[in-house]
């Protein structure tokens, strides 16, 4: 049973971090991230809650949720000091704009091939 519930909360933290990674893109990458991304992350997030529902009681599965939903916002703001105090915002938006445009690509090579 402890496998199941840990299981669980892997599934939640996996999908709402996806979710949660669309709020880092630019408006237009965000848009492509939210359509072919975020929407299955959301469909994920909510099968897992249905899984718990079904599987655990109910504080159990909102438990989870919250916990997850948590974990995620807190290693976002973590990440996000990090990420700050190590780089300059020049080399932050470098990266951010690679990133951006690697998704594209990415997005782009997997509709032609």
């Amino acid at each position: 049973m402890i496998l199941k519930y840990v299981s669980f909360l892997i599934g939640l933290t996996w999908s709402y971090s996806l979710i949660k990674t669309q709020s880092i893109f630019s408006k237009k990458t965000g848009l492509i991230f939210k359509i072919f991304i975020s929407k299955v992350s959301w469909l994920t997030f909510l099968v897992a809650i249905y899984f718990g529902y079904k599987n655990f009681s109910l504080q159990s599965t909102l438990i989870g949720i919250v916990v997850s939903v948590a974990f995620v916002h807190l290693g976002f703001v973590l990440l996000g000091k990090l990420l700050k105090s190590k780089f300059t915002d020049k080399q932050l938006m470098f990266s951010k704009n690679f990133f951006e445009y690697s998704l594209i690509v990415w997005i782009i090579y997997y509709f032609i091939y």
